[in-house]
This record gives C-alpha cells, structure tokens and sequence, in this order.
C-alpha cells in the first residue's frame, strides 16, 4: 500500500518561509523522481518542483523558481520543500507524489497541507 504524508503547512505572511515534509511507505522510494504539486482554489493541481531519484538533478515551474527548493533524504524516505520569499499566490494545497510527468503518479495521493499566505 502506498502511503503519502505531507505536512509543514500552515499560515504565514508574505514574504516568510515554511518547509514541508512528505513521508513515503510502500514504495522502493530511492528508484523514484518525486515532485510536489499544488492546487490553488478553482485549479488544476500542478507539478511545480521535482527531483531525481539520487536527488542530482531539480526542475521547478518558473513560477517557483529562485524561492522554493525541493529536497530528499533516501535514507528516511523524505521529500522536503523549503519555501522562501512566499507570496499570496502561492497559496494552496501541497501534495507529493512522482515527479515525472512521463509516468503515472501513485494512485493513493496524500491529503495535502494547506499552506497560506497572507498579504
């Protein structure tokens, strides 16, 4: 069973930094690229950054880049994403999950973390 738990989300003020987390089970999680999405309200969930499955190579969407960084620890099984310089729109929900587009994500996505930013 594949398990995805994110959290680290929270309120915080424009300008602010938070960092997820995103724990993985049921997966052999050093073969896999993985990536976080979001979902604002009334969008699609959308691919913003990901990572190799040794962690060597990053791609992030250009709305992300220069702020957020995504990270991995194979060791623990752990995704992170540290997010510097929040704006207001960056608020949405997180999620993990694959982070190659070219393959089909893990069918039991997490519930997410709410992450808020306030002007």
């Amino acid at each position: 069973q594949v398990q995805l738990v994110e959290s680290g989300g929270g309120l915080v003020q424009a300008g602010g930094s938070l960092k997820l987390s995103c724990a993985t089970s049921g997966i052999i999680f050093s073969i896999y690229d993985m990536g976080w999405y979001r979902q604002a309200p009334g969008k699609q969930r959308e691919l913003i950054a990901s990572i190799s499955s040794g962690g060597g190579s990053t791609n992030y969407a250009d709305s992300v880049k220069g702020r957020f960084t995504i990270s991995r620890d194979n060791a623990k099984k752990l995704v992170y994403l540290q997010m510097n310089s929040l704006k207001p729109e960056d608020t949405a929900v997180y999620y993990c999950n694959r982070g190659n587009l070219n393959r089909a994500p893990f069918g039991a996505w997490g519930q997410g973390t709410q992450v808020t930013v306030s002007s």
